[in-house]
């Protein structure tokens, strides 16, 4: 071994001026694709600022959009495992990037390892008519028929886990209960009734919870694709969730060809499906219509509903609580409007008669947007500005959070009020408001996300007293990877209403 080493020892200078040569390449790269725009200076080789994103991502963002506010540029740049980012602060630079999603420009990943982990065919990575045509086929899902089904089961749950929620709190009397768990558990359990509710038994569900749970946590790993892996554990963990939403598709169908009434979103999605493939020439099925295909996108639903829709529940909890009068009007609203001794669901239209709780949802979404980037990557070089160009495989990142602090009065102030009749913010600073994304990708489930939000807030002010528990920085926002409160929102909860009202769907 000695003798093996003694005559490597004359190519070390080689080698050592090789790898420095390396660096000194990547760092010009860098430099060059930089250019006069704010970031960094100086990367280091490779993993560049990897360490600080992973140990530290509020800060790290946050250090983004100063440098992009303070600069003037309105955008910034870094370099992240061999890849150079792009973040944007200016909402019509945001735009910019969502109204040219095309495969010349740029191409929507949803995480920056996104097509590792959810695979080439996802929904997301679709563009121009195969996409349009997809979306197409999904609209029945959203239809007001479909939407009130929704509503049911999501009532049904919500006041389940709440009854929970106030015994786990009485259990652990004095100490506080962190809720973060317990709403994505909430949130989890209703995507499940909601978009295959017949379908998952018990067995399937416990399965589904534990795959979504891999999948969750490797979403903040390093793409590293080893056995035991945390990445690796979510890639396989997509793989078996896709696979038992096919299954769940084939089920559907079978069920809606015997022409019962349709109980879940893959139903309303099912029956359109099978009148198309009836009309098909036979042997050739209508595109994105197989159980595999349609399990993918079940999943992209999921992803999408899930962790933004747990980050959101947190926020509204925090947020009522600091701002007791907001409080104070959704419960006198939905007094007028519902009452937990009627025994009786909220209907559609009485959940449109609750304009102010609407309006606290759609500021606390502003106001704490909770999938705060939406990355994309650039397919070729793109004229951001007349000055700069974005160079061809940057990573993009528009950042839907900093767009929510422009044009608004009073951006950083808590205020539903700008959401109602009177002020119509929400028509005025539209181009602001980019929760759900915008252009041809912009949220297909935005009016059902909005729909869960209201009804928790509804539900949860009307029948629960709760009291934050408060410590130094508990409500800063924290990464995991939507954005929470720190703490994981730690609560007193107390039952409010005589008794819980009785819901059923007969």
């Amino acid at each position: 071994m000695s003798s093996f080493l003694t005559s490597l020892t004359p190519l070390a200078p080689y080698f050592i001026s090789f790898l420095l040569l390396i660096l000194i390449l990547e760092q010009i790269s860098y430099s060059k694709k930089k250019k006069s725009v704010p970031g960094p200076s100086f990367v280091f080789p490779f993993l560049g600022n990897v360490i600080s994103l992973v140990c530290n991502p509020t800060k790290f963002w946050f250090d983004q959009s100063d440098l992009a506010k303070f600069s003037g540029y309105g955008f910034s740049v870094n370099y992240i495992i061999g890849k150079f980012i792009v973040f944007i602060r200016d909402s019509e630079l945001s735009h910019k990037v969502f109204a040219n999603v095309r495969p010349d420009a740029f191409h929507l990943v949803g995480h920056p390892f996104g097509k590792k982990l959810f695979g080439e065919h996802n929904l997301i990575y679709m563009m121009g008519q195969p996409h349009k045509d997809l979306r197409r086929r999904i609209a029945p899902n959203f239809t007001p028929k479909a939407l009130s089904t929704y509503s049911a089961l999501q009532q049904i749950i919500i006041l389940k886990h709440l009854k929970l929620w106030v015994k786990l709190s009485s259990e652990n009397d004095p100490n506080p209960i962190p809720i973060r768990f317990l709403a994505r558990d909430m949130n989890l359990e209703t995507s499940q009734d909601v978009f295959v509710g017949p379908y998952l038994e018990h067995e399937a569900r416990e399965k589904f919870k534990r795959d979504y749970n891999f999948f969750n946590v490797g979403l903040m790993k390093l793409p590293i694709d080893l056995p035991g892996t945390g990445f690796r554990n979510a890639r396989l963990a997509v793989d078996r969730l896709i696979k038992t939403l096919g299954v769940c598709t084939e089920k559907s169908k079978a069920r809606m060809e015997k022409g019962e009434e349709p109980t879940c979103l893959i139903d309303f999605w099912m029956q359109e499906t099978l009148s198309e493939i009836s009309a098909a020439v036979k042997d050739s099925p209508p595109p994105y219509s197989s159980n595999r295909e349609i399990g993918g996108y079940l999943f992209d639903f999921l992803f999408a509903a899930q962790d933004a829709s747990t980050s959101s529940l947190l926020w509204a909890v925090t947020l009522l609580d600091s701002h007791p009068n907001v409080l104070a009007k959704v419960r006198d609203e939905v007094s007028k409007i519902w009452s937990p001794e009627s025994d009786t669901l909220i209907t559609a239209e009485q959940l449109r008669e609750m304009k102010y709780t609407a309006a606290v949802a759609r500021e606390v979404v502003r106001y704490r947007a909770p999938a705060t980037l939406v990355p994309h990557v650039a397919g070729e070089d793109f004229p951001l500005t007349d000055t700069y160009k974005i160079p061809k495989g940057a990573i993009v990142f528009p950042s839907a959070y900093e767009s929510s602090f422009q044009g608004f009065i009073e951006p950083d102030r808590f205020d539903p009020d700008r959401f109602l009749e009177e002020r119509q913010e929400d028509v005025i600073f539209k181009r602001n408001f980019l929760v759900f994304g915008a252009g041809a990708h912009q949220c297909v489930g935005q009016r059902y996300a909005l729909n869960h939000l209201v009804l928790f807030i509804a539900m949860f002010a009307t029948l629960i007293d709760f009291e934050r528990h408060r410590t130094d920085g508990c409500d800063e926002i924290t990464y995991v990877p939507t954005i929470c409160p720190r703490d994981d929102c730690k609560v007193f909860l107390f039952r409010r209403c005589t008794r819980y009202p009785n819901l059923s769907l007969d």
